[in-house]
């Protein structure tokens, strides 16, 4: 709004003191989101004059670009912040120096740094990414990281989610939602221009710049009526101007993003100076830099009302420019290629945009480069071809879309296969492999394995065949066929420590020393940890966060909890500081399931549902496993829901590290419920795989919940305290869950002594942990021994809250249910907003809630009644 803006004084207030607690180091996050025209840009722009020379204000735009600028935002940054980033951005390729320039720039004296990125919604891959890195260190940093957004445009697959949800788990959080205006602030506006401000709040509902643009066209045209749409009066707002002017208007809209003068003025017959009466008109914002329209909204209605030939057509000079330009960034080139229907461009160079995306780590973009370039296939040789679709098929599997990358790699194979390249054919069949692993699909990654080998042996590259051998050894390993993991293993490790190839033999000491391990071989541990060893000393931080990650499983799956604490800080540490946010995921799936065994179930499940959130499969199974146990345990409801989905994606692996989990928390759920059917039918098949392997772990497990059915399994020497449980030795199994930290599995083994003294401690237990469903079979076993004095349990009111909110807690929960704001919440209660935001982000943690909007759901599963507190 042009002439100031109204009824944003809380929210610039909010902005302000978030950027003087950043002055004393207590960096934090602000984010500003509302509808398209709220007043989010309005609100930036006021903040340079709020601030005054209290903090740096930088200001980055992301694009609504067909395929978006990788570091769009931050490319904008060039001219205000100093070299070194500067350097980092445009040349692109090392996000890590990116990263550590973003993180220097907001660290440096004397002032605080308020860095603006506007429409993250619009954000490139490498953006998030980028955002991301900022998010988890802002709190150590004297800067205020401000994102705006339109939340009415997040779907629940859009990008943006990942970034909001991290941001959610931030130390300091400010969330500024934008409203309407209010009648008053209409009349304000109107006023001067003579329309009715009745008319003008109907027709607006009060959005800042739709009033904004209906009083500017009342005003311009003379006319006293207000326009019927807010794109009616946009356009209303170009009468009276010269033909010159409009095309120069038309010629600008189509380019979405902020236009530099070089393209303005290549573009434009008579430069920036026939913009004169667009800009007087409050039509565009004209610096010596660049050209950029007042409000996106005015760019699209303009674009949008164009005849589709004049839209190509000037999509077609835009493009000639850029291409004469030298240094053009190549995806700007490809989107006008794209909207001018020029093919030859696309295919000229769509394959350059794409590796500059994903040089960058755009990973989105790039795909999308490499989707409209394939879509011109006819134009390239067979092994041009085939090395494009191998390129979609690893951008694809990197950004979790399996069934593209799947598609995408079997046609690249069969191109290699007409070709007679052994070489490539037998490196594009260890690609396969590994794109169906991680779809989830067992039996092709293993057929894919053997013919890479295959292959690979012919062709004779020992690095090649090294790598297959690896992955092989990788699938078995995961499938528990530890001898056979280890043969092709130390294959692999011979070939590489033959061609010096020190991230091949991390990869393969990795799975020959976990294989080894699992099947009890004292060697197997030193053996692995060499493999960590040699990928940190070589750099290879992917092989390095898989060794963690394999150490830690191991570690828990032999309930050695307090040796897996200390990996699992280092390990999620160097996950982080590498931004190799996949493994991260996975990590902190390990440390909920950490968290669960002893008896963490809340933190458990906040640290599972990131790994439910991510489309990262292998921890998505886990994730869910652990959420599921958690409600079952507790006798909530959802536990089987999570189940079934859970055994979808472990279904189809066929390794028992997914199976097995899944299937026996099915088990427990059927026992708890009383039905020994559904749990034969849950263990049985798997428990008679699992006898045929070294799985200890899994098969006593689950010929424990066999044995609970009513079918004992053979004893077979195990000291696995299941194994002893199903051999009726409760007292040991007892006192081996003690000494490994998991209380209710304690609980659960003591509740199996005949001794109501024992019962009782169990149901003590139990009932601190709240596992309503033992607890109600412990105390009808203790009803039937003839014990009288049995405790009653939680309190009633301990039921209803679970989660131990507050008086005043319970009632912000009612009130975020009913979707009220922050300030809303504080005019009903009579608090400062401040109190309200400490009761908000309370009330998240405890619920382990992501967002305000999931509260009312999570209350609700946790079986909570906020209506009812006093």
């Amino acid at each position: 709004m042009d002439g100031g803006i109204l009824e944003r004084d809380l929210e610039l207030a909010r902005l302000t003191a978030a950027a003087g607690k950043a002055a004393d180091g207590a960096g934090s996050v602000a984010l500003v989101f509302g509808e398209a025209g709220i007043g989010k840009s309005s609100l930036v722009n006021a903040l340079p004059g709020a601030l005054s020379a209290q903090a740096r204000v930088l200001v980055g735009q992301c694009d609504d670009l067909a395929t978006r600028r990788p570091l769009g935002p931050f490319r904008d940054l060039v001219g205000s912040v100093r070299a070194e980033l500067e350097r980092a951005v445009t040349e692109g390729g090392d996000r890590h120096r990116v990263y550590d320039a973003l993180r220097a720039e907001l660290a440096e004296p004397p002032q605080p740094v308020v860095l603006v990125v506007e429409d993250v919604h619009w954000a490139d891959e490498a953006s998030l990414d980028a955002l991301r890195f900022l998010v988890r260190r802002v709190d150590r940093l004297p800067a205020v990281l401000v994102l705006t957004y339109r939340d009415d445009e997040l779907g629940r697959e859009h990008p943006l989610r990942d970034l909001l949800g991290q941001v959610s788990r931030a130390a300091r959080v400010h969330r500024i939602p934008l409203s309407r205006l209010s009648r008053d602030a209409v009349r304000a506006l109107s006023g001067a221009s003579g329309l009715d401000p009745a008319q003008v709040y109907a027709v607006t509902s009060g959005n800042p710049f739709y009033v904004a643009e209906v009083v500017a066209a009342g005003g311009n045209r003379g006319v006293r009526s207000v326009p019927p749409t807010v794109v009616d009066a946009v356009l209303a707002r170009l009468g009276g101007l010269d033909d010159s002017a409009r095309d120069a208007l038309e010629q600008l809209a189509v380019v979405p993003s902020a236009v530099e003068r070089t393209l303005a003025d290549s573009l434009l017959p008579g430069g920036v100076g026939g913009l004169t009466a667009a800009e007087q008109r409050g039509l565009l914002v004209v610096t010596p830099e660049r050209v950029v329209f007042r409000h996106e909204i005015i760019r699209r209605a303009i674009a949008d009302s164009l005849p589709a030939a004049r839209r190509i057509e000037l999509n077609r000079l835009v493009l000639a420019v850029l291409v004469a330009q030298p240094g053009a960034d190549s995806s700007r080139i490809v989107h006008h290629a794209a909207q001018a229907g020029d093919q030859d461009a696309i295919a000229r160079y769509g394959p350059d945009a794409a590796k500059d995306a994903a040089r960058t780590g755009a990973h989105r973009e790039a795909a999308a480069q490499l989707r409209l370039v394939l879509r011109q296939r006819q134009r390239y040789g067979p092994a041009e071809l085939a090395d494009l679709l191998e390129r979609f098929a690893v951008e694809s599997y990197t950004i979790a879309d399996s069934p593209a990358a799947v598609g995408a790699q079997r046609e690249a194979v069969a191109l290699r296969r007409s070709l007679g390249d052994l070489r490539a054919l037998g490196a594009d069949l260890r690609w396969l492999s590994r794109i169906h692993w991680w779809a989830g699909d067992a039996d092709a990654a293993q057929e894919a394995a053997r013919e890479a080998i295959d292959v690979l042996e012919q062709a004779g590259d020992e690095r090649l065949l090294a790598l297959a051998l690896s992955n092989t050894s990788q699938l078995r390993m995961l499938s528990d066929r530890y001898a056979e993991a280890i043969g092709y293993g130390e294959r692999a490790i011979t070939l590489a420590r033959r061609t010096d190839d020190a991230a091949i033999l991390s990869h393969a000491l990795n799975n020959v020393g976990t294989a080894r391990w699992r099947a009890g071989d004292p060697l197997g541990r030193p053996q692995l940890e060499e493999g960590l060893a040699v990928a940190l000393k070589a750099g290879e931080a992917d092989h390095a966060c898989r060794a963690y990650a394999n150490i830690v499983w191991t570690l828990l799956e032999n309930l050695q909890f307090r040796e897996a604490d200390r990996f699992l800080a280092p390990a999620m540490e160097f996950a982080d500081r590498t931004e190799h946010l996949g493994f991260l995921r996975y990590l902190q799936v390990e440390l909920a399931l950490r968290q669960f065994a002893a008896g963490a179930w809340g933190e458990a499940e906040k640290r599972a549902e990131s790994g439910d959130v991510h489309e990262f499969p292998p921890a998505r199974c886990p994730a869910l496993t652990v959420l599921a146990r958690v409600r079952i345990r507790r006798g909530t409801a959802g536990g089987d829901e999570l189940l079934t989905r859970a055994w979808e994606i472990a279904a189809r692996t066929r390794e028992l590290q997914r199976t097995s989990p899944v299937a026996a928390a099915r088990a427990e759920s059927a026992w708890l419920r009383g039905d020994h059917a559904a749990v034969l039918a849950a263990v049985g098949p798997l428990h008679t795989q699992a006898r045929g392997l070294a799985a200890t772990p899994y098969r006593a497990e689950l010929g424990y919940w066999l044995a609970r059915a009513g079918h004992p399994v053979p004893a077979d020497g195990s000291s696995h305290p299941y194994a002893l449980q199903a051999a009726g030795q409760w007292q040991p199994a007892a006192d081996a869950w003690r000494a490994a930290g998991c209380p209710y599995e304690y609980a659960a083994a003591l509740a199996e002594s005949p001794d109501p003294a024992d019962k009782l401690t169990a149901l003590a237990g139990l009932d601190a942990l709240g596992a309503a469903p033992l607890a109600r079979i412990v105390r009808a076993e203790l009803r039937a021994l003839g014990v009288s004095r049995i405790p009653r349990g939680p309190h009633a009111a301990t039921r209803r809250n679970p989660a131990g909110l507050t008086g005043r807690q319970l009632q912000v929960v009612r009130f975020l249910a009913e979707g009220l704001t922050n300030i809303e919440i504080a005019d009903r209660l009579v608090l400062s907003v401040r109190t309200v935001d400490n009761h908000v982000h309370a009330v998240l943690d405890k619920l382990g809630a992501r967002s305000r909007r999931d509260v009312a759901a999570r209350a609700a599963e946790l079986g909570m009644e906020p209506g009812r507190e006093k």
